[in-house]
């Protein structure tokens, strides 16, 4: 049977193969990589500083090595630790004084926050570690006394 429109289908079926063309495109363009993120520019919006903080830290997750962070001396008392981390996967950030085990929380990275309450029994030098098997990724945490 012949096409009684045939201009028409010409025309949709360039449409057609245009906009293929154009979602191949924007599929294949280059997205912003972990590896060149602009760390404190992330963590601006991701998860402002807290003046309060008595240990914080922001940055990338390269490989599945952990990144820990020490303060000296933090005081016995009800803390809370909000994590962000932003990429894909899942980050785990583990808690501990002293050489022992507080707490340990994760976050699935995709920008959302999330906290965890950490009781301290007495005051000691407090290890928070980041690390990831879904590297790279974007990370940031503050432990802050409980308000």
């Amino acid at each position: 049977m012949p096409d009684r429109y045939p201009l028409m289908s010409r025309a949709l079926g360039g449409a057609a193969a245009s906009a293929v063309i154009l979602l191949a495109t924007a599929a294949c363009s280059p997205v912003v990589s972990i590896e060149n993120a602009d760390v404190p520019q992330w963590r601006a919006t991701a998860l402002p500083s807290d003046g309060q903080a008595v240990l914080e830290d922001s940055g990338k997750i390269l490989n599945r090595d952990r990144i820990i962070q020490t303060a000296a001396s933090v005081p016995a008392g009800g803390y809370t630790l909000t994590i962000t981390c932003d990429g894909g996967g899942k980050a785990f950030f583990a808690v501990t004084l002293a050489g022992k085990e507080v707490a340990e929380a994760g976050a699935a990275c995709n920008g959302s926050r999330e906290t965890a309450e950490i009781t301290v029994p007495k005051a000691g030098r407090m290890e928070i570690s980041a690390s990831s098997v879904d590297a790279p990724l974007l990370y940031a945490y503050h432990l802050v006394p409980a308000r």
